[in-house]
């Protein structure tokens, strides 16, 4: 079969059956009497074979030793085509979203371009300072897209920078708490921590409901950050939560300090302070909590703390009795 008819069938150009036949990769087994290159049925098979090759990334000479070196063993070179591929399709993927990135701010000409590139490579910097001034910045310059914003809070380390960040977020609006809300589901303890607590700053009652979900997390400490959002921004549904914090010591200082945010609600001080009294009554609660608990109506107004502060001066456990006095004596004071 000549030429012409072997790019026919096979679809590799005469061109390129050339080039092979100049690197020694697929030689014609023959001439004919006027000298035009003849291909035999094995030649046509060691094409396709070529070809295949070539189609799972090899390159001519990576070919040409599959082909001939009887020692080559394909499992090595298959592992770095892996290696090759992902890291290739990684890169691409990065590039890929950064472009999203750009054309998501709507640049208006190249500054715009150029300036939102920076901002995107100083937020992946390795310096701290650089991170925290261009989430500094991405409010008052060129505008970072949401998601970019969201994916360095939640991968922040410093919490210098993590602030800076938050800040920023607290002030892009957009879609920022649905994907810090997808950020409470990583496998990443650590992440789920930065989500509630970007979480936890944001404005707007579509953070409250996203923190109000968080109430259920089976992370405890997802749930204490969301609780102590809540109680600091006055809705009730922490109180449930904060009360258990009290009792298991768990930033048990500032969940009586949200509790008492939330007492300044006539409505809600009796509701907390029969909470406490409740817990206190438990069997299980053991005397480390009964006292931080006692603690924790300090500041709860009203006569329903104030008459179970006068019962506990008369408590059993000397400890709790003793704290019951001492703020008996403030609030006379008072």
């Amino acid at each position: 079969m000549l030429i012409g008819e072997v790019a026919r069938r096979s679809g590799v150009s005469a061109r390129m059956l050339r080039h092979y036949e100049s690197l020694g990769l697929v030689r014609p087994s023959g001439r004919t009497g006027s000298g035009y290159r003849e291909y035999s049925g094995d030649d046509i098979r060691r094409i396709f074979h070529v070809e295949s090759l070539r189609s799972l990334g090899l390159s001519l000479r990576e070919v040409g030793r599959a082909l001939d070196d009887p020692g080559f063993t394909p499992s090595a070179l298959v592992g770095d085509l892996v290696r090759q591929t992902r890291d290739r399709i990684a890169a691409e993927t990065e590039l890929l979203t950064r472009l999203r990135r750009i054309d998501a701010a709507e640049p208006a000409g190249w500054q715009d371009v150029l300036q939102a590139v920076a901002l995107l490579q100083a937020l992946a910097s390795k310096s701290p300072d650089a991170r925290q001034r261009a989430a500094l910045s991405s409010v008052d310059e060129a505008p970072v897209p949401v998601d970019a914003l969201v994916e360095a809070v939640l991968s922040e380390t410093d919490p210098n920078v993590a602030g800076a960040l938050r800040w920023a977020l607290a002030r892009s609006g957009g879609t920022s708490t649905a994907l810090l809300a997808k950020g409470l589901g990583s496998a990443v303890a650590a992440v789920r921590k930065r989500a509630v607590q970007s979480l936890a700053e944001m404005p707007g009652e579509e953070a409250d409901a996203r923190l109000r979900d968080a109430l259920e997390h089976p992370d405890v400490v997802v749930r204490g950050y969301a609780a102590l959002a809540l109680g600091t921004r006055g809705l009730e549904d922490a109180v449930p939560a904060l009360l258990d914090m009290v009792v298991a010591g768990r930033n048990d200082t500032d969940a009586a300090d949200a509790l008492a945010v939330l007492a300044g609600d006539p409505g809600l001080a009796d509701r907390i302070a029969n909470g406490l009294v409740d817990r206190l009554a438990h069997v299980s609660t053991q005397a480390p909590a009964r006292v931080r608990l006692t603690q924790a109506l300090a500041d709860i107004p009203g006569v329903t703390a104030s008459r179970a502060l006068e019962e506990l001066s008369q408590d059993g456990e000397r400890a709790v009795a003793v704290t019951a006095v001492y703020l008996l004596r403030l609030r006379d004071g008072r």
